[in-house]
């Protein structure tokens, strides 16, 4: 049952875990202003992998959940993550918990959360006990998630085989790709982790560097210059837009482009892409047609459990968007696992003379070496002085 926004309530036994609230119905642009301590309050259905990550990283007292963390359709990974983090996760509070005032001080005492002493929601706590049995609840709406994503792929590919058979559509930009190797970063799944693995690989074959949303942000903070940013823009920094990276606005089919006043109104330079699906596909369709030869991607969805985490209506994109790249798609891990770091022929060359210089050392620190390295300074004379001889002699 739950009880609406200011009816009085008992007062709770303890005080429970206390902070300030930070309301957003997204919970990606509340982890751009949630600090640690404080209490996110989310609408979020079937919290997500990255969006959890995204959570745990802010250290927050806790996460009220006006939806159901796990609905049931399949088995997503966020409630485990932020359980097993520590951070207390108080799920199906309702609608009234996304009215709360932001930065108004929250009590949340036994799946109970009161502003002041007004009781605002009454949901349940989330146990590791209670999010594995979710989960394993959740595995039985598999089969429901398949045929709706065989429907979505079928419908994306009816609508978008112009530009998976042929690039249709693709636009023109001025970031020179044919015969390099390119980089696609998202803000996905251990993408700092596996930027970290990747610097060898970066620093040798220098490949274009395509920051997708967020991902742009990613690459500048591990100290590289994105080449190219594409996506909707909802959630890459005006830093990154105004680094000099060229600008691709994902659209939607119907030409508009929900990022495109702000690219505008900041002034840079872009083109716009129209097409359905996610910007992480746009960024692989854009760098296959225009010539890559070989595609890497950082922080991408792979499985299907991923596929259906970023949402089903994005699943047939991703699905079809790797069918047609096909073999040029390398993930990170697979790069980090494979490079080897080649030594080039200046470092091969600094380590020998850096051994020959020890050896002269050794030797010259001896009474036997400080010989033999006379006896090799005369040889060296006798040589010069022949040389010299034989110039003198022919001219």
């Amino acid at each position: 049952m739950r009880v609406s926004l200011r009816k009085r309530a008992p007062e709770p036994d303890s005080t429970g875990l206390v902070g300030p609230a930070r309301v957003d119905p997204r919970t990606k642009a509340l982890t751009k202003r949630l600090r640690p301590g404080d209490v996110a309050v989310i609408d979020h259905l079937d919290l997500d992998r990255v969006s959890a990550e995204a959570l745990l990283a802010c250290a927050p007292a806790a996460v009220l959940n006006a939806a159901r963390s796990t609905s049931g359709r399949y088995p997503n990974l966020g409630p485990d993550i932020l359980v097993s983090g520590g951070v207390p996760l108080v799920d199906d509070l309702g609608p009234d918990v996304m009215t709360v005032p932001d930065g108004h001080v929250l009590r949340v005492v036994d799946g109970c959360v009161y502003d002041g002493e007004t009781l605002v929601a009454e949901g349940v706590t989330q146990t590791p006990e209670t999010v594995a049995t979710s989960t394993e609840e959740a595995r039985a709406g598999l089969s429901v998630q398949l045929e709706s994503f065989a429907a979505n792929t079928m419908d994306y590919l009816r609508r978008e085989r112009d530009l998976l058979l042929d690039g249709i559509g693709v636009p023109p930009i001025s970031t020179v790709i044919d015969g390099r190797q390119v980089l696609i970063v998202v803000r996905g799944y251990h993408y700092k982790e596996d930027l970290v693995t990747l610097r060898p690989y970066i620093r040798e074959y220098r490949p274009v560097l395509i920051g997708v949303d967020g991902g742009a942000d990613a690459i500048l903070e591990a100290g590289w210059k994105p080449d190219l940013i594409v996506g909707d823009m909802d959630s890459v920094s005006d830093r990154a837009l105004m680094c000099g990276a060229e600008v691709v606005v994902h659209a939607y089919r119907d030409g508009r482009a929900p990022g495109l006043a702000r690219v505008e109104q900041l002034g840079v330079a872009h083109v716009v892409f129209p097409a359905t699906g996610t910007s992480e596909d746009v960024a692989m369709l854009l760098a296959d047609d225009k010539g890559a030869e070989l595609i890497v991607a950082v922080g991408t969805h792979a499985t299907l459990v991923e596929f259906l985490d970023k949402g089903r209506s994005g699943m047939a994109s991703t699905f079809l968007t790797r069918l047609r790249i096909g073999s040029k798609l390398v993930d990170a891990k697979g790069v980090s696992r494979l490079y080897r770091h080649r030594i080039s022929n200046v470092q091969l060359t600094l380590l020998v003379l850096a051994g020959l210089l020890a050896l002269g050392v050794a030797l010259a620190s001896t009474a036997a070496g400080q010989t033999l390295l006379a006896l090799i300074g005369a040889r060296i004379d006798d040589f010069t002085s022949w040389v010299s001889g034989l110039f003198g002699w022919l001219s």
